[in-house]
């Protein structure tokens, strides 16, 4: 069985916004959501970057059942990892229970903004691992001191500490970072169908837990008018982690996507009202050995007749295909 998600893209809606919209979700039936958690929005266009962990928590109240998880969260850069363990053990008490900490080594979009460069992705990995040994210690309860090649910690303590710790995600893109999250995590995130990312996650300590995927779709009645939003707000997409992790603005994202046509983002997100082509799309990701896959309707504005038909059709096809 294959769990579908939402997402709560905070590049293209406001903070009150996605809160309803994730209420909306948990009505309309979806299994779980996950929450990007970014700086910047990837293209002016998308117009929106409010705090994650502030709509977070407001979700956590507004909501009873759907379980929600950082799609990723970097603990390495704009956060402490001493911080984020704090933020996460604080989430899991407001949810009662219902939060995945999802992490990964970065953007320079959103980490370059408090200064401290961008180093090379070895380097990025070193500062993950470091960071999750640092929350794992905390979640552990006990003071923690922790002088390591990236991070101190001095006497830290998480005061307020759920009887359940989250579970703890790594994204993943190769071989490198499958190893990290096979002997870290207690779940792998990735956000293309690709079978050999889970089998190097498995061959890693990774077998057995569980595997979520994501994937962009852009629902309209009007076909042309869904491929016009995704090619506007979601062209950058085919670029793919290793270029998309180094641009450090959205006028980057701009200038690398700017011979991109509609007719090429259409090849690769399904767009229009068409149930069969959303089932197609998330075909290769259940056929990969994905156990949950995260949709992300393009369109902050377009999220209210989205989450109708979601409810009406596109749920229930899915559930017929992959249920």
């Amino acid at each position: 069985m294959v769990h579908i998600g939402y997402t709560m893209m905070t590049e293209q809606a406001g903070p009150r916004e996605l809160v309803d919209h994730v209420v909306r979700a948990e009505d309309a039936g979806f299994d779980f959501s996950v929450t990007s958690d970014h700086y910047f929005p990837w293209l002016r266009s998308q117009g929106h970057s409010p705090y994650a962990w502030s709509v977070l928590g407001a979700a956590a109240q507004a909501t009873s059942r759907i379980p929600l998880m950082t799609y990723v969260t970097c603990p390495s850069f704009r956060y402490h990892p001493a911080v984020v363990a704090q933020k996460a053990a604080t989430m899991q008490l407001l949810s009662e229970g219902r939060f995945r900490l999802g992490l990964g080594s970065g953007e320079n979009l959103n980490e370059h903004v408090v200064g401290g460069g961008w180093p090379s992705v070895d380097v990025r990995h070193e500062m993950l691992e470091e960071a999750v040994e640092i929350i794992r210690a905390l979640f552990e309860g006990g003071h923690v001191t922790h002088h390591g090649s990236h991070f101190d910690v001095e006497s830290a303590r998480l005061w307020d500490l759920p009887d359940e710790t989250p579970p703890l995600g790594i994204a993943v893109s190769g071989e490198q970072s499958c190893a990290l999250a096979g002997r870290l995590a207690d779940l792998v995130i990735a956000t293309e169908p690709d079978a050999g990312l889970l089998r190097a996650f498995d061959r890693h300590g990774g077998e057995g837990k569980p595997r979520v995927g994501q994937l962009p779709i852009c629902y309209d009645p009007d076909p042309d008018t869904a491929v016009r939003r995704a090619h506007d707000q979601f062209r950058w997409f085919g670029s793919g982690w290793k270029v998309n992790s180094e641009l450090p603005h959205p006028d980057s994202f701009a200038s690398a996507t700017q011979f991109v046509r509609p007719e090429d983002v259409a090849e690769s997100i399904p767009c229009g009202d068409d149930p069969d082509a959303f089932v197609e799309a998330v075909r290769p990701y259940a056929e990969a050995g994905f156990t949950e896959i995260a949709l992300v309707q393009i369109g902050g504005e377009s999220q209210p007749a989205y989450l109708d038909w979601s409810e009406k059709t596109l749920l229930p096809a899915l559930r017929a295909a992959f249920g």
